[in-house]
């Protein structure tokens, strides 16, 4: 922490301008030593135009500096942000005169990782940096900007103090054990076990949309062969991607792609036709298409309008063994006979849409994509998206069932109060009040260099 570091902040590569970032106590001497213009005595948040010049004394570039200074940067250290010319040649001509004035190679991450550990981020935020950095759809990005604004922190961070100002208590009582003496209510521990408890398993039920939205809805297109399946997703991509045939079983191995709707990453995945086959290949494309229904958020189920009835379709939806969300997909509504088809399938008990794949006729079902879209996008609680805040969650909610537990069968206060401190070990692994360094090691490594 004692020494400066400096990594290439901006993609490796040509471009119009790259941005060289250093952090440390002697960012700003180690620069001035490399700068044709006077920086040390320079207020913070100020940009200064000058060259770089290297060691014989030619230059290097012209560039802007970026000056921040302590405790007021990113990291809260002394912070300089070098914009060069985007040449490779340049930017590595750059960084090593910097190392060669005293600085050292950043590691993955390691600016966010000053960052939390002066205190500017706590560890749920720093790790929304990287989710920021990553985010490919605006949903993504809307969820990752929330988290790094604190929400769901300020959230952990006031269960925690509630608990903390109960715990105080229990551990007073131990103070004073043989006195019998009863400081904290154990009816109002109860009451407020039970409202953090309404709080923590509504984040833990929210993990699966916030991962939704990070990750991108896994829509998969199942089905009879010759259904139409590829043929829908092609029309849904405005291209030719996937192989299109008369000949049933055609896709045998599962084909994904992205579409963004209203904000909202869509990743659609084609698979083979569910029928018995004697194939092997073919059978292993069967297998794979009920382990990607097994993972999935949404399925599309597509038929052939023009063979299929009602009890055909609720036979088969059924025979996919699952409770995720279903709309099921009456294609080639341009060979049929449309009204007869849908007085048919008004019993179905599913949302259907009716499309013509192969016309490019698939409005009803692009609508009811925006829906389903609009219904993520439109969620009004707090989201959480990260793995490892789900899991602290879920220990924190059996900590909590164990507080429950223990005061109702009257457990010794020494009992009660290692509850309560599992409780708030688990809540204070989220922001990073109690971290070890294997779990910062294990989060920031996965950050670029840079960051």
């Amino acid at each position: 922490m004692n020494n400066t570091i400096v990594a290439l902040a901006t993609p490796v590569g040509v471009g119009a301008i790259g941005v060289i970032r250093l952090s440390g106590s002697e960012a700003i001497n180690i620069v001035q030593k490399i700068f044709s213009k006077k920086i040390t005595d320079k207020p913070s948040h100020t940009l200064h135009f000058g060259k770089i010049t290297g060691l014989d004394g030619k230059v290097i570039d012209e560039v802007v500096l970026s000056i921040f200074k302590a405790p007021k940067s990113y990291t809260g250290e002394n912070v300089i942000e070098i914009s060069c010319h985007g040449s490779p040649f340049i930017q590595q001509k750059i960084i090593e005169l910097i190392l060669k004035n005293g600085a050292r190679l950043a590691k993955p991450g390691e600016f966010t990782l000053r960052a939390f550990l002066n205190r500017k981020l706590d560890l749920a935020q720093a790790e929304a940096v990287a989710d920021l950095i990553a985010a490919d759809s605006e949903a993504s990005h809307n969820l990752a900007i929330q988290q790094m604004k604190g929400v769901f922190s300020d959230k952990i961070k006031n269960l925690r103090q509630s608990l903390i100002d109960f715990a105080s208590l229990i551990e007073l009582e131990l103070d004073f054990g043989e006195e019998d003496v009863e400081f904290a209510n154990r009816k109002e521990l109860l009451l407020l076990i039970e409202e953090i408890e309404k709080v923590v398993n509504g984040l833990k039920i929210s993990f699966s949309t916030g991962n939704v939205l990070k990750k991108g809805v896994a829509t998969v297109l199942a089905g009879k062969p010759n259904a139409g399946k590829s043929t829908v997703l092609n029309a849904l991509l405005n291209e030719e991607r996937a192989i299109v045939s008369n000949i049933a079983g055609t896709t045998r191995d599962s084909i994904e792609e992205t579409i963004n709707v209203n904000g909202v990453l869509f990743r659609f995945i084609d698979t083979a036709g569910i029928r018995t086959s004697t194939n092997e290949i073919e059978d292993i494309g069967i297998g794979k298409t009920f382990e990607n229904i097994k993972k999935a958020d949404l399925i599309l189920y597509v038929f052939d309008a023009k063979i299929s009835n009602l009890k055909n379709i609720t036979d088969e939806i059924n025979s996919l063994k699952t409770e995720k969300k279903i709309i099921a997909v009456a294609n080639k509504i341009d060979l049929c006979d449309i009204k007869k088809v849908k007085i048919e399938l008004k019993k179905l008990g599913y949302d259907v849409v009716y499309i013509s794949a192969k016309n490019k006729e698939i409005k009803e079902l692009t609508e009811k994509l925006e829906k389903f879209a609009a219904q993520l996008n439109n969620q009004s609680t707090t989201l959480i998206n990260n793995v490892r805040h789900y899991e602290a969650l879920v220990k924190t909610s059996e900590s909590l069932k164990d507080i429950t537990n223990g005061i109702n069968s009257t457990i010794s206060t020494d009992l009660l109060a290692l509850d309560i401190r599992k409780a708030l070990f688990h809540l204070s692994e989220i922001t990073g009040e109690i971290s070890t360094e294997d779990l910062l090691d294990n989060i920031f490594s996965r950050f670029c260099i840079g960051k």
